[in-house]
């Protein structure tokens, strides 16, 4: 029996409500930093292993072209992170760009759903400034990309919280640091805006508390339940319940302030350490690790974003898989930050599957079925 106007009017009044729902909105992908090394186990099992675990997104850093073959047909999407070493001739010419292409993607996708590529982290701390070299090796490897027919790869560049910010608190007044602002991450949100490109930063709550114990460390690991766990932006009055959220406000407010407020943000990196090799941290404890990344995983999953961005971020990585993966920064120093031992049990138990948006939208779900079932019948 076809439907009234009236009722369609209805349904679609009802499905609007369900769609806008003012409160939630769709999480993004929840991901896991992988780095294949001689003491972790082969790529293929890997690749099941993080299928069993309903992982959706994986971060390869410096990957082989046999880690990305791994992947293959698992709709896994894949997040290739380039080293530094490769700025300079990916800079110098086209023939450069297409040669990583023909060896690192071209075999592979879209078997392997490489959906971005990363390159570099940290450009302007290494040893070589290369910050000159950034915008023309993106450049190529996106006209390179589109020769090739391939509309559906994100480039962008890696940068961590603690080295590009003035601040984290309060985030309505965060900039990005001086020079990098104009001469790197100006031009980079330029890049961005003009190929639908995200914003890839490390973002880790555990460094900013480490330089500032008078955060409470339930503040630091999403312990929200405590009724005056929260910190008030002084100047614009919003009230923060975890640091992620106070953390990736701030990136979103410097990129405002560089005249790109919509720019989408992936958290690259983001973890707790579950115990310290040398000094000593008595904050990096297994306990607070579980804690942490349960936190961040539940939040992620409720879609409620930050108070600057409803969406919240795109993406984020947990870092890491396993105990001991090669890193390129120095953000996680001599600790361990794994998920996994190296024979694929599972440290904690964490529920990596997607969410549908909450109880919220489930609850409307069955609402608007309910009345379609309701006026069908009549």
């Amino acid at each position: 029996m076809s439907l009234s106007l009236h009722t369609s009017l209805l349904l679609v009044f009802l499905l609007s409500l369900l769609l806008l729902r003012g409160t939630t909105s769709l999480p993004g992908s929840i991901g896991m930093t992988y780095t294949s090394s001689s003491s972790s186990p082969p790529p293929d099992h890997v690749a099941s292993t993080l299928q069993s675990l309903k992982i959706s997104a994986v971060r390869l850093p410096n990957p082989s072209p046999s880690v990305v073959r791994s992947f293959s047909y698992s709709n896994i999407s894949l997040l290739l992170s380039l080293p530094n070493s490769l700025l300079p001739s990916l800079a110098s010419n086209r023939s450069s760009a297409d040669l990583f292409l023909y060896t690192h993607v071209i075999p592979f996708y879209p078997r392997s759903h490489i959906s971005s590529i990363s390159l570099g982290s940290d450009i302007f701390s290494s040893s070589s400034d290369l910050s000159s070299l950034l915008l023309p090796a993106l450049r190529n490897l996106h006209s390179s990309l589109i020769s090739l027919g391939i509309h559906s790869i994100s480039l962008s560049t890696t940068f961590s919280f603690v080295n590009i910010m003035s601040t984290a608190f309060p985030p309505s007044s965060a900039e990005f640091n001086q020079p990098i602002s104009q001469l790197i991450i100006k031009p980079l949100l330029d890049f961005l805006d003009e190929t639908n490109s995200s914003f890839f930063v490390n973002l880790y709550p555990y460094s900013v508390y480490s330089l500032n114990h008078d955060i409470p460390i339930g503040f630091a690991l999403f312990e929200e339940q405590e009724p005056f766990n929260f910190r008030e932006d002084s100047v614009t009055g919003v009230k923060y319940r975890n640091l992620f959220d106070v953390m990736v406000d701030a990136v979103i407010s410097a990129m405002a302030v560089a005249g790109h407020e919509n720019i989408p943000v992936v958290v690259t990196e983001t973890g707790w350490p579950s115990s310290s090799n040398g000094a000593g941290d008595p904050d990096a404890r297994e306990g607070y690790a579980e804690i942490y990344i349960k936190g961040l995983i539940d939040h992620l999953k409720s879609g409620l974003g930050t108070p600057l961005r409803k969406e919240g971020v795109a993406q984020t990585y947990i870092y890491e898989l396993f105990d001991g993966d090669e890193k390129q920064g120095n953000e996680t120093g001599e600790q361990n930050w794994g998920i996994l031992f190296p024979n694929m049990t599972a440290k904690y138990h964490i529920d990596f599957s997607e969410a549908s948006g909450g109880p919220v939208v489930e609850i409307a779900i069955g609402f608007v079925l309910a009345v379609v079932g309701v006026l069908i019948l009549h």
